[in-house]
């Protein structure tokens, strides 16, 4: 069964003892300044409003202080909002009772935390299988499910190790492991690699990656790193301030920043890597046809060394069954690395094709 979506309308979280008597003026427009100035409450979310697709990884992210981890954390009501709604399908996640509640955290969500959040005293399987443990889960079957997600995450022969026996990168696999052996439909990464090392960051990403493609479940991933939300992200929301201020695709975010903040974020974006060609792609020509053929999902990097290499001036993009859905040219990857809006007939300075195409290895 399709996994459902989360849709998040019109949310507000304001903390301070009387937090329900702000609502209004904050939507009136009461800045968040004013609101701690005058009445000592702290806005932490306004007007929040994303619909998180099932089966796919939304990437929420934003500098230290954005509102992000305490959106997060509404997801499974960890945080109770001041106002609006958190949808599961048709179910309101802010108005469960208590059972309904204990039920969604067990069997639907499951987190992973930046700190890893193992328990100390128990090794591997014994962490693994701690949720299933809670749940009543009978010995033997938790511990085979626990074991088939340990060798999983790569961590086959580790069972007995104590979390201060492994590096930073495998308890964060054991993290993961805990996590999907719970089978939950909701993965809600909180800041879930920021504290590894660069390279172990990127491993982690890929296992992510390559898992997901597999499980397709419906992933919460928050980051204050660009790079990581572009990689991740089939959607990314940026917050500020607790305000969304744009959200979309990788290629919406980097093609189209919605102002003068997220163009700053995505100034330094080695747009080659991130932008795929169905973002920059035109309908089928007729020239197209008895070109190159490039898949769809191919980065412009590698679309530019794929026509280099065939010495191609236009492309076919093709679907994963063969059949055509677009075209592409040499002009308009090359004006996409430049930053010109995809469609344009503004032809790319000679300086700043060969700036573009000197990034592309």
């Amino acid at each position: 069964m399709a996994s459902q979506s989360i849709n998040i309308r019109s949310l507000y979280k304001i903390f301070g003892p009387r937090a329900r008597d702000f609502v209004e003026p904050v939507m009136r427009g009461m800045s968040k300044t004013e609101l701690n100035r005058e009445h000592g409450h702290v806005l932490g979310l306004k007007d929040i409003n994303i619909t998180i697709p099932g089966g796919g990884i939304t990437v929420i992210m934003g500098l230290s202080g954005s509102g992000k981890s305490t959106l997060i954390r509404h997801i499974n009501r960890l945080i109770d909002p001041t106002a609006g709604e958190v949808r599961y399908g048709d179910v309101d996640v802010c108005r469960m009772d208590k059972e309904q509640l204990r039920q969604f955290r067990q069997k639907k969500t499951a987190m992973v935390f930046q700190k890893f959040g193992l328990l100390p005293h128990r090794n591997v399987l014994q962490n693994t299988v701690y949720g299933l443990e809670i749940q009543g889960v009978g010995k033997d079957e938790r511990e085979e499910r626990a074991q088939h997600w340990i060798k999983r995450v790569g961590l086959e022969g580790f069972s007995n190790h104590y979390p201060n026996q492994l590096s930073g990168g495998m308890q964060q696999r054991v993290g993961l492991a805990r996590a999907l052996t719970n089978d939950a439909e909701i993965l809600l990464m909180d800041e879930a690699y920021s504290a590894l090392d660069p390279l172990i960051r990127v491993d982690m990403q890929t296992v992510l990656l390559d898992l997901q493609k597999e499980l397709k479940k419906t992933v919460v991933f928050i980051t204050h790193d660009l790079d990581e939300a572009l990689r991740l992200g089939d959607r990314i929301a940026i917050l500020r301030d607790g305000e969304v201020i744009q959200q979309g695709t990788s290629a919406d975010i980097v093609l189209r920043p919605a102002d003068e903040y997220i163009t700053a974020f995505v100034k330094e974006v080695n747009r080659a890597r991130v932008i795929q060609v169905d973002a920059v792609m035109a309908p089928p020509t007729a020239s197209a046809k008895s070109a190159l053929r490039i898949p769809a999902g191919t980065t412009v990097e590698e679309a530019l060394r794929q026509l280099s290499a065939a010495n191609a001036t236009m492309a076919a993009v093709v679907s994963g069954d063969g059949q055509e859905i677009g075209s592409v040219s040499m002009g308009e990857l090359i004006r996409c690395l430049v930053g010109q809006e995809p469609g344009t007939s503004q032809q790319a300075s000679p300086a700043a094709v060969a700036e573009a195409m000197s990034a592309i290895p």
